[in-house]
């Protein structure tokens, strides 16, 4: 991950170059909310020779599912994380208090790598990705039901598959209002800003197979075809109580 670590507006830059038009002007937003998401690596920390950027067969990634009964962005996977509270040591505590309060992780088994560049989601949320490796796993699972329907550890080699990638859009009046990379894997349709983040992080870690960026499904099809109840957000305002 020293490729990311050593150049941490890679992600940042791979993101803001994806997508549609709502990604060019959510880029020129700016907004007095802070929040930060924890993107956790787990596995060993050791390069694997037989896969591309070193990936070893048992790193993962650590999701959840939003509850389908939220009043926005239900259903969607996302990284642990949330808006910043009085007395958090921004971004960091942000994002290790809300894993705690999501997963039930312990923090002290995180070793933070590296703060990625504040990015900024339409829901008006400045969002700082916190990157970090689980050197000390612990148990987790779903603390609150009302906020979050799965914790799941998704193993990155599947995840990066090809079978298991493609591109999903939304037009809207002739205008490409959004497009991004997508990941389909047991049930969970990953995208928006978690699967855009994934997708820059393994673009700029060297992880990708290649995989074909043609392949561009509509978005509502999509999510009509997961087994969860997930909302675009598209069809509603975008004021999520926490960024996704």
């Amino acid at each position: 991950m020293r490729a990311i670590t050593d150049d941490v507006g890679a992600v940042n830059e791979s993101v803001l170059n994806r997508g549609g038009d709502r990604s060019k002007w959510v880029a020129a937003l700016r907004s007095s909310r802070a929040a930060s998401v924890l993107v956790l690596f787990g596995g060993s920390f050791d390069a694997a020779a037989d896969h591309p950027g070193g990936v070893p067969a048992d790193a993962d990634v650590l999701l959840t599912e939003r509850a389908a009964t939220l009043r926005t962005h239900s259903g969607q996977i996302a990284f642990p994380g949330g808006s910043r509270d009085p007395g958090d040591d921004f971004p960091v505590g942000t994002a290790m208090r809300e894993a705690y309060e999501e997963t039930g992780l312990i923090p002290q088994g995180v070793d933070v790598l590296a703060s990625l560049p504040t990015f900024p989601v339409p829901s008006g949320f400045e969002v700082t990705p916190v990157l970090a490796h689980w050197s000390s796993p612990t148990p987790v699972r779903v603390v609150d039901e009302g906020e979050t329907a799965r914790v799941t550890r998704v193993n990155l080699r599947e995840l990066l598959k090809p079978e298991n990638r493609f591109q999903v859009s939304r037009s809207f009046m002739g205008g490409n209002v959004y497009r991004g990379p997508a990941f389909l894997l047991d049930g969970m349709l990953v995208w928006g800003f978690t699967g855009g983040i994934i997708a820059a992080i393994a673009e700029a870690a060297g992880w990708e197979v290649p995989w074909d960026k043609n392949d561009v499904r509509p978005l509502e099809k999509m999510i009509a075809a997961t087994s969860n109840r997930q909302e675009s957000g598209f069809a509603t305002a975008d004021v999520p109580e926490s960024p996704q």
